[in-house]
């Protein structure tokens, strides 16, 4: 297996982005320096909204993914998140060309997708299982055009310790990393709790996983429970995707409060993030209604960002 360095979003974007000849042209038609050439300090957001917002209707089978992306539609974004968990129990490529089809006729770009998986596991049957399902999806992504696929670290078992946990976990992601280079999937690792849970651990997960092309960090801006936007500030210079939560936990890390959605914004450019800010609702009020209304407010923050 290929050595792995800590991994860095100037690396990154220069080794997975701007390679080869590719660049050589770049450089010699529009001379740029090399901040200029990882990305534009002053490039805007792109908005999107996760399915999982309307996942009381998803779930009871009273909405599919066809409507979802119709509503999508009619709140003008840029694009919409197809989180696995709402695809048909079965489904053929046909289907998958379908929803290519059909975002693409409302204007809409596939953000990515999102699936559930735990890396916190020993070489073995259930590792391997969870592997398969990883790639499983990284197919199936690039099938209906997702760019970026959410994975999780996972929860150790309680016998575990974190150093272990940690090297299990990078051990998988670069094992995923490399069959998802061969289909052209970005897999994005969450800040879901579990090992996860604080930023520097997760770093630690990115060090050892290494300077992978198509790797990277989906930023959930609701889940660090202590000390929220500094944690969000060690990250975002290792994010690819962005998933924002209409809540950030209080000092205590119990009570959930709005979060300032301006200052997010100005970690993510400060961290010269470039993407989609990923609506993924999770708040009491009906999101038939609710959504609409946190997507008005996260273009108000994006205009006044840009």
């Amino acid at each position: 297996m290929k050595k792995h360095t800590p991994i860095s979003r100037r690396t990154f974007v220069k080794t997975g982005l701007l390679t080869g000849s590719t660049l050589a042209l770049t450089r010699a038609t529009f001379p740029m320096t090399p901040e200029q050439s990882v990305r534009q300090p002053e490039a805007g957001f792109k908005i999107s909204c996760a399915a999982y917002s309307y996942r009381q209707y998803l779930t009871k089978g009273q909405m599919n993914l066809d409507d979802f992306i119709d509503r999508c539609a009619t709140m003008v974004l840029d694009a919409v998140e197809l989180t696995s968990y709402y695809f048909p129990e079965t489904f053929t490529q046909e289907y998958l060309n379908h929803l290519k089809h059909k975002t693409f006729l409302n204007g809409l770009d596939i953000s990515g997708t999102a699936i559930r998986n735990n890396f916190c596991l020993p070489p073995g049957a259930e590792r391997d299982q969870e592997l398969a399902h990883v790639k499983k999806w990284i197919d199936y992504a690039a099938g209906f055009g997702a760019p970026v696929i959410r994975i999780f670290a996972g929860n150790p078992a309680p016998e575990v310790s974190e150093a272990q946990a940690i090297q299990w976990v990078a051990e998988c992601n670069k094992i995923s990393l490399d069959y998802a280079a061969q289909k052209g999937v970005f897999l994005a690792m969450e800040n879901h709790g579990g090992i996860t849970a604080r930023a520097a651990t997760m770093k630690k997960i990115c060090d050892q996983t290494g300077a992978h092309p198509w790797f990277g960090v989906n930023l959930d801006t609701g889940n660090f429970k202590t000390e929220p936007y500094e944690e969000m500030a060690v990250m975002a210079p290792l994010t690819i995707n962005v998933q924002v939560k209409d809540y950030v936990y209080a000092p205590d890390g119990q009570t959930k409060t709005e979060p300032d959605l301006k200052k997010i914004l100005t970690i993510l450019r400060q961290a010269n993030y470039r993407g989609y800010l990923v609506l993924e609702y999770e708040g009491q009020p009906d999101p038939l209604t609710a959504v609409p209304e946190w997507i008005k407010h996260l273009r108000q923050a994006v205009s006044g960002a840009n």
